[in-house]
């Protein structure tokens, strides 16, 4: 976003004081946020084509627009309206939405002349990419206005971004939405301004954003505490091998994956623990909103059945299990919604496209690590209702996951162009593939089992760490502890700074409290959280690389080949091949070469 933008949005985001709808049906606020209404204001003043609102999920982009579709059709600049949405299920949502403020949309319609009774249609990007003429048509017939929801699915693959293109090209006014305007690949998104920056990169220029820590500040979503898991894990390789790690410990990217994929196994005793924490925390929350109810997002079917069943063996009730993006699906989650229920269970296609206000508590269960899509799960737990609301999500220990939680108020945009320097990684170029799991609308065979061909063995969980704001608190701890316990016990209704406040005192307390016992009792690693840096794959490439810098310059110093250098530090100090080593033993083996190259001067 530039500058210009960007100042332009800040100025509408800040001089109208916040509304809270409070518990109003979704898309119907009776008043309009802040945001909302500058966006507004910022669309009548200027009265462009083509609009790119970004707001972070929860924020109440669909209010927003159907405010708009009202005025545009009242003031009759367009006659009909056109909602596009990446699934059935927030199709139909998007009808009824658009039903309570009077306008009336076809859920429904597949061809043919539209029902009198209507102002337009709800449809999908499947569906337009499937027939575009059709739309054209329409559009072509009489001036419309397009409402292209979560935008960035545009881009998802070639085919729905053509097809877009040719079906509303001739539309009178287009409004795209989107609460995460980045992707990790380079497809164009249609109808999206880019603009170049300074570094010659091509961005998405929104015309208004309201991000997390604006929204945050206004009370409209609420703040998220996560809780970070940890723990042994053993699995056998497809040679045969079994490799025992610790879930958080400096590894290699393979193995960060094999140790993530184990933990996540139903079989194992990690995912009952997490379950249980998680389980804990809701009953805490539903002290102070007693309708809170609980998601687990699963990779696959299979997993989803199984971590069901560890919920009705654990809390003696029956969980909401959605499997595929069907019209089963879309009414077992309408009737979650209206429920009292504890627990919902579902595949990735809920991280998107479901709106369940009451969800605060979530266990993220699933091996996709895209920023994409760790900002659409996380935006289910986000929706406000009332002031003081906290939202909490458990993760396991995983780099990548624990970047995103710490990142949650940076805005991204779009970038076309990704020019890459030799040696240098960008955090989030993820490739095609991950992506195109992550955006994955049903729950379909993906071959995810055989991506990395190992037997998850045993796991445990140990409680790690709590992410907040971009801090982190607490010590490790045993599930079941008093110290667990002080965290699972926070209250579910708090204000941000109160948030923050009770974490340092718990955490404080912990230190205290640990001091006073005796070493034979410290049986983990106790110190504070942020004494206990998780090592990305980035930072393991970076020692690598130094490790390699210095067996290069002790090379020409001692005349001795790179191979026979290596060889030595590792007879000296231990451990596998520098490919395999965890940071600690890269560090080790660099003091080492180091210490040789100094005695040699």
């Amino acid at each position: 976003m530039t500058t210009t933008a960007a100042a332009s949005s800040a100025s509408h985001s800040h001089h109208l004081s916040p509304a809270f709808p409070g518990r109003a049906p979704w898309g119907t606020a009776s008043k309009l946020r802040a945001w909302q209404q500058g966006a507004m204001e910022k669309y009548v003043q200027e009265q462009p084509r083509d609009f790119l609102a970004v707001a972070t999920p929860g924020a109440g982009k669909t209010t927003f627009a159907l405010t708009l579709a009202s005025w545009l059709l009242h003031h009759h600049v367009v006659q009909q309206v056109t909602v596009v949405a990446p699934t059935e299920h927030l199709k139909k949502q998007w009808a009824e939405a658009a039903a309570r403020i009077g306008i009336k949309l076809d859920p429904e319609y597949s061809a043919g002349p539209l029902g009198k009774d209507y102002q337009g249609v709800a449809v999908t990007y499947a569906g337009v990419g499937v027939r575009p003429m059709l739309h054209r048509n329409r559009v072509e017939q009489r001036k419309t206005l397009v409402i292209l929801d979560e935008i960035h699915h545009a881009g998802d693959s070639k085919s729905w971004g053509e097809a877009c293109l040719e079906a509303f090209e001739p539309a009178t006014r287009r409004l795209a939405l989107t609460g995460t305007p980045f992707r990790s690949d380079t497809n164009p998104i249609p109808f999206v301004t880019y603009e170049e920056g300074n570094d010659g990169i091509r961005r998405s220029a929104a015309d208004y954003t309201y991000g997390y820590g604006n929204a945050l500040a206004d009370h409209v979503v609420r703040p998220v505490i996560f809780l970070s898991y940890s723990g042994s894990m053993r699995w056998r390789t497809k040679a045969g091998d079994e490799i025992a790690a610790r879930l958080g410990e400096p590894m290699t990217k393979d193995a960060v994956s094999q140790a993530w994929r184990t933990a996540l196994d139903p079989r194992g005793e990690w995912m009952p623990s997490v379950l249980r924490a998680a389980d804990q925390r809701l009953t805490e929350v539903r002290k102070a909103i007693p309708d809170a109810g609980a998601l687990v997002i699963a990779s696959d079917q299979d997993s989803a059945r199984a971590y069901a069943k560890l919920i009705r063996e654990i809390t003696g009730s029956k969980a909401t299990l959605v499997l595929s993006d069907d019209t089963g699906a879309s009414k077992r989650i309408d009737d979650f919604s209206g429920s009292n229920d504890r627990w919902m269970v579902a595949v990735r296609m809920v991280s998107e496209g479901v709106d369940v206000p009451r969800l605060a508590v979530g266990v993220y269960a699933t091996t996709i690590s895209t920023p994409l899509f760790f900002a659409q799960a996380v935006g289910r737990f986000v929706r406000s209702r009332r002031r003081g609301e906290t939202a909490s999500v458990f993760l396991p220990t995983v780099p990548d996951l624990l970047t995103f939680a710490n990142e949650m108020e940076v805005e991204r945009d779009h970038a076309l162009d990704k020019p890459k320097k030799e040696g240098e990684e960008d955090p989030y170029a993820e490739s095609e593939k991950e992506m195109e799991e992550a955006n994955k609308e049903e729950d379909e065979d993906t071959g995810e089992q055989e991506q990395f061909a190992f037997e998850a063995l045993e796991s445990d969980a140990v409680f790690d760490r709590v992410l907040y704001d971009g801090a982190e608190f607490g010590m490790q701890a045993h599930p079941g502890s008093e110290e667990e316990q002080d965290y699972l016990g926070i209250p579910g209704l708090l204000e941000p700074d109160q948030v923050q406040l009770l974490l340092q005192k718990r955490q404080a307390r912990q230190i205290a409290h640990s001091r006073k016992k005796p070493d034979t009792e410290a049986d983990l690693l106790e110190l504070p959280a942020e004494r206990r840096p998780v090592v990305s794959h980035k930072e393991m490439m970076e020692l690598r690389k130094q490790l390699n810098t210095m067996v290069s310059a002790y090379v020409h110093q001692s005349g001795k080949p790179h191979g026979v250098i290596h060889t030595e530090l590792r007879r000296t100090c231990g451990g596998p091949p520098s490919a395999e080593a965890t940071a600690g033993q890269l560090r080790q083996r660099i003091a080492k070469v180091q210490e040789w190259a100094t005695r040699m001067k």
